[in-house]
C-alpha cells in the first residue's frame, strides 16, 4: 500500500510567523506531528510519503503514486481540508480524514466524499481503521476510550525535510486537569491527563538528535504542569540526557498560570533549557475568568505569577480573548492595560468563538445563541460563530484597536526591552552549574554550518534595515539595543529573536483592522 500523507496549508494567522521564517531560512513554524505519529502506526510494509502543503504542493506524481490519502486537520484547515477530499475523490482514491476538525464535525468531511473519517486518537483507531479498510467497510471510525500513551511510537520524524522547519515538537502528555469552559482540550483528550514515559520521551529525542535536528523543541502538551510529579521527573531525565549530549536542545511548552507560584517548578524547566511557556491568562476581569471557569487563574494574582516567571528569566507569549460571557465595555483597553502592566511581548489575542462541544459550545447551543457555519475556522480573523452578550460592533472595534496599540511597532519594542532587561541574568551552563558538576562538552551537532551562516548574514541585514534604518523608531532601537548590551548582556540573544518576532506582529495589525472592519460592514 502507498499511503500519502496530507496536511493541508495554514491560512495566515498569528502562528504563521511567516517573516521569520524566511529570515531564518525555513518555510514554516512546526511539522505535522499528528501525521507523523500516525505513519508511525501504520503497517512497516506499507510505502509512505509526507505531503505538508505549507512547505511544498502537491504533484501529480504524488497523485499517481498513492493509493490511499490520509489528511490531518485542525479547525483553521477546515476549507483546505475539504478541498483536498474533493479533488482526490475526483481522482479516485480513498480518502481517509481525522484530526480535531473531522474528529469534531464529521458530518462535513464525509459529505465532501471522505470514505473513513477516524474520530479520535491514533494508538486506538488506527487498528479499526486497518480493519475496515481490509473489509472494504467505509464510514466513521471512532473508539471513545482514551488511549494508555505507553503504547504510542516515536513519530516518523524522518519523513520530514528538516530545513523547512523553524522548529520540531513532540508531546509528552495528553489532557489537562482544569476545565476551561470555552477549550475543547476536555473534549478531544479528557480531565485525566495521560503520559508517555520517561523512556519514550528520551527516545524521541534520541531520534530528533540522530537525525541531525539542533532546532528548538516544542513539547506540545496540552499543560505540560497538569501533573507537577510527572513534570519533574521528565524534567531531570531530559536534563540528565541533554547533558550527555552536550545540551543540542531548546525547548518550549504550553502550561497553566499557577507555574508562576512554583519557584522550584521554574528552576527546574530553566536548567532543562525550557525557558519558554504559552500561558492562557485570556482576561484581566476576574468576574469574566471566574464565569469561564477559568478558576487556577484567580487563585494567586495573575501580575505577582507573571512576574515571578519574568524574573527567573521565562519567556512569556500570553493569550487573551475579547467577547467572553460578562464581559463590559472597555474590555480591550483593560487587556492592553495589563499587558504593559506585565510588560509581555506577545500575545495572541483573539475573539472569542466556541469551539464544538465544549461546556461553552453545549450552553450557547442551549441558550439558541449559536450560529451555523460561522467563524468555524477559529482563525485570527474569524467572525464569531455566537451571539455575543455585549454589542458585536463594539468587541470587534475593541479587538481591532487592542491590535493596533499593541502590536504598534515603537511600543512592542518598548515593552520588550523592559521585559528581559527585568530578568535575572542567565547562568552560562545552568545545566552544569545546577549539579555542580565540570562541563559538559558542546555538541559538535550544534555547529553552525556555513548555509546557516550565510542565512543569519542575511538575516542580520534584513533587520538592520527593517529595525535599525528605516522606521522613524530607529534610534530607539539602537538605544535599546545598547542598552540590553550594557544592563543584561545575558539575555540580549533572547530579547534580539523577540524584537525580529515583532515583523510579522506589524503587519499582521494591519491585516486584522482591514479584517475587523469588513467584519463590522457586515453586521
Amino acid at each position: 500500500m502507498r499511503a500519502l500523507l496530507v496536511c493541508p496549508e495554514f491560512p495566515l494567522s498569528f502562528w504563521s510567523f511567516r517573516k521569520s521564517c524566511q529570515l531564518l531560512g525555513s518555510k514554516t513554524v512546526n511539522p505535522p506531528l499528528g501525521l507523523l505519529t500516525v505513519a508511525a502506526l501504520l503497517p512497516p510494509s506499507w510505502e509512505l510519503r509526507l505531503a505538508d502543503l505549507n512547505t511544498r504542493s502537491l504533484t501529480e506524481d504524488d497523485w499517481q503514486w498513492a493509493d490511499l490519502i490520509l489528511i490531518s486537520a485542525m479547525y483553521i484547515q477546515r476549507a483546505g481540508l475539504l478541498d483536498l477530499v474533493r479533488e482526490a475523490k475526483g481522482r479516485g482514491k480513498t480518502v481517509v480524514a481525522g484530526g480535531p476538525h473531522p474528529t469534531s464535525l464529521p458530518g462535513a468531511v464525509l459529505e465532501a466524499g471522505c470514505d473513513f473519517v477516524v474520530r479520535g486518537e491514533g494508538e486506538n483507531t488506527i487498528p479499526l481503521l486497518l480493519k475496515a479498510l481490509k473489509l472494504g467497510k467505509t464510514g466513521i471510525i471512532e473508539n471513545d476510550e482514551k488511549p494508555d500513551m505507553a503504547t504510542s511510537p516515536i513519530p516518523r520524524f524522518d519523513l520530514l525535510q528538516l530545513d523547512d522547519y523553524v522548529a520540531f515538537s513532540i508531546q509528552t502528555s495528553r489532557g489537562c486537569p482544569f476545565d476551561c469552559e470555552f477549550c475543547d482540550v476536555v473534549n478531544l483528550f479528557g480531565r485525566l491527563p495521560r503520559y508517555k514515559t520517561p523512556k519514550q520521551v528520551i527516545a524521541e529525542l534520541e531520534a530528533l538528535h540522530r537525525l541531525g535536528v539542533r532546532s528548538p523543541v516544542f513539547i506540545c502538551d496540552d499543560n505540560f504542569i497538569g501533573s507537577k510529579k510527572q513534570a519533574r521527573t521528565l524534567l531531570q531525565n531530559i536534563i540528565a540526557w541533554s547533558r550527555s549530549r552536550g545540551g543540542p536542545f531548546r525547548f518550549l511548552t504550553q502550561a497553566s498560570v499557577n507555574l508562576g507560584q512554583d519557584p522550584e517548578m521554574i528552576d527546574l524547566m530553566l536548567t532543562a533549557n525550557l525557558r519558554e511557556v504559552f500561558i492562557g491568562i485570556e482576561s484581566p476581569d476576574e468576574n469574566v475568568l471566574q464565569a469561564s471557569h477559568k478558576y487556577q487563574n484567580i487563585k494567586n494574582p495573575l501580575l505577582e505569577s507573571l512576574g515571578n516567571l519574568k524574573k527567573k528569566g521565562m519567556e512569556v507569549m500570553g493569550s487573551f480573548i475579547i467577547g467572553l460571557d460578562g464581559e463590559k465595555k472597555g474590555a480591550g483597553e483593560r487587556i492592553c492595560a495589563f499587558i504593559e502592566q506585565a510588560d509581555i511581548p506577545v500575545s495572541m489575542l483573539g475573539v472569542l468563538q466556541a469551539a464544538p462541544y465544549t461546556r461553552l459550545w453545549y450552553r450557547l447551543e442551549e441558550e439558541g445563541r449559536l450560529r451555523p457555519d460561522v467563524g468555524d475556522d477559529a482563525g485570527t480573523f474569524s467572525a464569531m460563530n455566537l451571539e455575543p452578550d455585549r454589542p458585536e460592533a463594539e468587541i470587534m472595534q475593541e479587538y481591532a484597536d487592542a491590535w493596533d496599540y499593541l502590536y504598534e511597532p515603537s511600543r512592542y519594542l518598548a515593552r520588550t526591552y523592559r521585559y528581559y532587561l527585568a530578568m535575572q541574568p542567565a547562568h552560562r551552563n545552568q545545566a552544569e552549574d545546577s549539579q555542580g558538576t565540570s562541563p559538559t562538552p558542546r555538541d559538535p551537532g550544534r555547529r553552525m554550518t556555513w548555509r546557516q551562516l550565510l542565512v543569519g548574514i542575511k538575516a542580520f541585514f534584513k533587520i538592520l534595515w527593517w529595525q535599525g534604518l528605516r522606521p522613524t523608531y530607529r534610534r530607539q532601537v539602537w538605544t535599546q539595543l545598547l542598552g540590553m548590551l550594557r544592563q543584561n548582556p545575558t539575555r540580549f540573544e533572547q530579547y534580539f529573536a523577540t524584537c525580529v518576532q515583532g515583523e510579522d506582529l506589524f503587519d499582521l495589525r494591519k491585516v486584522v483592522r482591514e479584517k475587523a472592519k469588513a467584519i463590522i460592514k457586515g453586521l
